[in-house]
Order: structure tokens, then C-alpha cells, then sequence
């Protein structure tokens, strides 16, 4: 095991940046701190857990109450390292109390901290929106603590209620509302640590939108790589919020994702240049990670017809958007050959999964430049 002192990550990532910590790993130190506190009147500062997979972070109280034999609270800076987290920064308490004999750990949602009101989600509709490993790791603490202070182990009967300060704020920001997560913030992490620029958030709140979508029954939904493509999609098929999926750059992840868990169809939409890359083979649509083939392109626009000039014009483009506007103004469908291949692309990604796909791609004002219906074979 490996403990790290401070609340704050002390070694760097293999990318160089500072890795901080989930809000889940913050509610169990301050649970941990605010239960100490009821059965023996004291405050540990700083405050050490176990996360999962071993680390020990000590993490530093903001706050403090105690109301002999009434509660308990403790607050803590959430430290997400490097990563460009909404939640870094923010204050996250937990208070606690003795609860009713045989009640085990009972769950509330305090400010801040939002409840679950649509089905598909990993907690019941009506439960507050603390995930089940934090739930699963406060339990634990809960445990230890009443286990060294002699009250009863694992048998410890006790409510802890988690806020947020500014968290409904906060989580309009966030996927919470679309996903039927009402009045604030969601308690996450399943490590407990928040590795900077992680992919694995993002692709679990798509994941999450699925779910969502396919326990309301929606029989339609949009990846959308942005909010401009989500206005069209919207505009175009008169979807609900909750049958938009946030895609960004992530197409491959909601593919794969609907492969096992398919909704009869999906619509692309998404900017121009992005939804070329899925047409040319990549997945993962960051400018990071994939780039704009402009001799892709090219030979695009010389199968649609596109004289010589225009195709050297094409592969010489600034842009993919400048790419299909050339193309356009010679009444080469550049815009539509691309949207064909990027629906090619997902049909391999889905396999034989019973999903239609049509793709929509849009310039950055959100006027259609291009799209292939299910249906089409050009």
C-alpha cells in the first residue's frame, strides 16, 4: 500500500500531470472524520482511507461540527489534480448520525447532492445519487471506525447524508439533468482516484445515457458530437433530451455500447470534419488522436466525379470544412459521401446489432453540409 499525505496526489501520471481525487473518495474521508468525531468527540485532521486498489490518501478537514450525541460533520476540498474537473474545488460534507437499531447505513442527500428520478441509472429512482463503490467504501469506513472505537462493527447503525456546497449549480454543467439526476451533483469514482484528462468519465455518462434512453423506452437516439449538432438533431427528429447522447469525440465508445445494448436507431450528427474521421476508419474523434485526411477526401470527391483540379484543390484544402465547400460550389456531394462513410464505419463498429444508423454532418453555423438516411446506397 502507498500513502499519500496532504489530500493531494504526490506523484505525477505517465503523462506528467497530477492526479487528484473522486468525489466519492472525498465523502468517505469526511464520513470517516464525522463518524470519529460522534463516538469519541475528536476530529482526526487529516483524515486517512483505503481507496480500492490500496492507496491511502490523508485528506485535510475544511470544516468541522459536533452536536454531542445529535451529529457530526466534516467537509473536505475536493483535489482533482490536474485533471479539468467541475468539481475541483468543491466542498463536499458529510454528516453524520446514530440511526435506529438494525438500519445499517442509510443514505441521504443532502444540498447539493442530486436524487435519481429516472430508470436506467445504477441506483433505484427516488435514491440520492451516491454510486454504489463510494456507497460500498463509506460502509467499509463506517465499519472500521465503530470497529476501533468499540460500536459494533460492521452492525453500526448510522445515517450519513452528503452534501455539496454549490452543487446544484454546479451540475448544470454536467450530465446530471439530462440523465433525470434532479438538485445537484452525483457522488462517483470507482477507484477513487481522478486520472487527468481520463477518458473513462465521459465514456461512463454515455454509457449512463444509453441506459437511460433505453429504460424510457426511446426507440431513437442522437450521438451528437457537440451542442450545435444537438440543436439539429433535435430540430430535424423532434428528440427528447434523454435520447441525446453527448458523444464528443467519442464515437467509438457509443457504438460498442450499443452493440450490447442496442435502441432500433441512432443518428450521427456532428461537424463536418469530425464525422470524416469516423468516415476514414477513426473512433476516437479528438484532434489529439485523429486527424483530418484530406487525401481521403480527395479520393472521396474523384469517385463522386470531381475533375483534377478539384481534387488537388481538396487534398491542398485548409480545412475539411473548406474541402466540402469547394466541393459544393462544383455540385460534388462531398458532404453526403462522407456521411455515407461514416455510417459504414459504424455499421462495422455495430456489427450484426439491430441498430439503423443515419448520419447528419452540419458546418459550424449547423447547416446540413452532408447526410446518408438508413436507407440510402448512393
Amino acid at each position: 500500500m502507498s500513502e499519500v499525505t496532504g489530500g493531494r496526489a504526490g506523484q505525477l501520471s505517465s503523462s506528467g500531470l497530477r492526479p487528484g481525487w473522486t468525489t466519492g473518495a472525498c465523502a468517505t474521508a469526511a464520513t470517516t472524520a464525522a463518524y470519529t468525531a460522534l463516538l469519541t468527540g475528536e476530529f482526526p485532521d487529516p483524515v486517512t482511507i483505503t481507496l480500492p486498489k490500496g492507496q491511502r490518501p490523508a485528506f485535510a478537514l475544511a470544516g468541522e461540527e459536533l452536536t454531542e450525541h445529535q451529529f457530526a460533520m466534516a467537509a473536505v476540498v475536493k483535489d482533482a489534480g490536474d485533471d479539468p474537473d467541475v468539481t475541483h474545488g468543491a466542498v463536499i460534507r458529510a454528516t453524520v448520525r446514530h440511526g435506529a437499531p438494525g438500519t445499517g447505513v442509510v443514505f441521504r442527500a443532502g444540498p447539493g447532492v442530486g436524487t435519481v428520478t429516472k430508470p436506467g441509472l445504477p441506483l433505484p429512482v427516488g435514491e440520492p445519487a451516491i454510486n454504489p463503490v463510494p456507497r460500498q467504501l463509506m460502509r467499509e469506513a463506517v465499519a472500521g471506525v465503530a470497529a476501533r472505537h468499540g460500536s459494533g462493527g460492521s452492525a453500526a447503525d448510522v445515517e450519513i447524508e452528503i452534501s455539496i456546497d454549490h452543487g446544484a449549480e454546479i451540475a448544470r454543467s454536467t450530465w446530471n439533468p439530462r440523465l433525470g439526476i434532479l438538485g445537484g451533483l452525483s457522488v462517483l469514482g470507482t477507484t477513487g482516484v481522478v486520472v487527468p484528462y481520463s477518458c473513462s468519465a465521459w465514456i461512463d455518462s454515455i454509457r449512463r445515457g444509453i441506459d437511460v434512453a433505453r429504460a424510457a423506452g426511446h426507440t431513437h437516439v442522437a450521438g451528437c458530437t457537440g451542442s450545435t449538432s444537438e440543436r439539429v438533431a433535435t430540430a430535424e427528429y423532434g428528440l427528447p433530451e434523454d435520447a441525446l447522447l453527448d458523444m464528443g469525440d467519442f464515437a467509438g465508445a457509443v457504438l460498442k455500447y450499443l452493440r450490447r445494448h442496442p435502441i432500433p436507431r441512432l443518428t450521427i450528427a456532428g461537424g463536418f470534419a469530425k464525422l470524416s474521421k469516423l468516415a476514414a476508419g477513426h473512433l476516437d474523434l479528438h484532434s489529439a488522436r485523429s486527424q483530418v485526411d484530406k487525401t481521403f477526401l480527395a479520393d472521396l470527391a474523384r469517385t463522386a466525379g470531381a475533375d483534377p483540379d478539384l481534387v488537388a484543390a481538396v487534398a491542398a484544402a485548409n480545412t475539411g470544412l473548406q474541402a466540402v465547400q469547394l466541393c459544393g460550389a462544383a455540385g460534388v456531394p462531398l458532404g453526403d459521401l462522407v456521411a455515407k462513410a461514416a455510417r459504414g464505419t459504424a455499421l462495422g463498429v455495430l456489427r450484426e446489432a439491430p441498430v439503423a444508423v443515419d448520419v447528419i454532418c452540419i458546418d459550424r453555423a449547423g447547416a446540413i453540409v452532408g447526410r446518408c438516411e438508413a436507407a440510402s446506397t448512393f
